[in-house]
């Protein structure tokens, strides 16, 4: 509790020293009165003086103590509240059920190695708004912008393969981002759009124009993702997506260069909003301020009684 305690007037100290010398130099001489057979009251009047002697010094050591205004510094940071909005588009169509994407556990399949990055780059992604929007045959909003990463990564857990449908309404997702995005007031907006095929016409509403328009008038940059061999996803589509919403298209082949996309990704947009440090000046004064008048009152208390004895 008190490490790191300083004073602020450590100066103040000295008058302790004003004190020792008016005790040495300035007795108060009194008229002696000589009684016999006063043994029987030295022994109480000997107890009495220590006490109000102990007194007496307590309350002006504990005062000046207190007038040294002994203090402690708490540093504490205010997080910042504002950082990149952020939408996490995610193909659950069938095609990513496929395996082998992750070449440390063939096992796993694609969709698993997603929803592993992708929560890892959730939990990097401090200062910034988050929301999961997830497609198939149609896409639905998984999760709206939240701060707070434990859900975030609780919902993108609870996803599975076809949840959206077998198929890819991949114009219909791009603009389901946007609809997570458009309320947002953030000067940053993202969208990391990940696929692993092409758009299926029969599942789509909504024209790539209509969307691509969408994306560009809430101004959103849109990253995409394209998954798995080459000619297994539509690279085209994607790399026109990223350019006219002025961001990047990437491609992967395997697990280990998805992960370096999403990193690549975290170090292009890495938000420059700081937290603010400021220092919380604690006062204990009031400790030894409240023993030394404890203490003074008390020697008042019993110096009045001692005189009316």
């Amino acid at each position: 509790m008190f490490d790191g305690l300083y004073f602020e007037y450590p100066k103040v100290f000295f008058v302790i020293f004003f004190f020792i010398a008016c005790a040495t130099l300035c007795r108060m001489k009194l008229p002696s009165f000589y009684f016999p057979h006063s043994q029987q009251f030295a022994k109480d009047t000997l107890g009495k003086s220590r006490l109000l002697f102990l007194l007496k010094w307590l309350s002006i050591v504990m005062l000046i103590l207190a007038f040294m205004s002994p203090v402690k510094d708490e540093p504490y940071e205010i997080a910042p509240k504002q950082g990149y909005d952020i939408a996490l588009i995610l193909d659950s169509s069938e095609s990513m059920s496929t395996q082998g994407f992750d070449t440390t556990n063939i096992n796993a399949t694609k969709f698993d190695v997603v929803k592993n990055i992708v929560k890892d780059f959730i939990v990097k992604r401090k200062n910034d708004n988050l929301g999961v929007v997830v497609f198939g045959a149609y896409s639905f909003i998984a999760s709206p912008l939240t701060y707070d990463k434990n859900i975030l990564q609780k919902v993108v857990d609870q996803l599975y393969i076809s949840i959206a449908g077998r198929y890819t309404a991949l114009y219909d997702s791009l603009a389901q981002g946007v609809n997570l995005l458009k309320n947002s007031k953030a000067k940053t907006k993202i969208a990391i759009l990940l696929t692993d095929g092409y758009n299926t016409p029969e599942a789509t509403k909504i024209p790539l124009h209509v969307a691509l328009d969408m994306a560009k008038k809430e101004k959103i940059e849109v990253y995409t993702i394209g998954i798995g061999n080459p000619g297994e996803f539509d690279q085209n589509l994607l790399l026109k997506i990223a350019k006219e919403t002025g961001a990047k298209a990437y491609g992967a082949g395997n697990a280990s260069q998805l992960q370096a996309i999403y990193d690549d990704i975290d170090k292009l947009e890495k938000s420059e909003i700081k937290s603010q440090s400021f220092t919380n000046v604690k006062y204990f004064y009031f400790y030894p301020l409240f023993i030394g008048l404890l203490s003074l009152m008390l020697y008042v208390y019993l110096m009045n009684k001692r005189g009316h004895e």
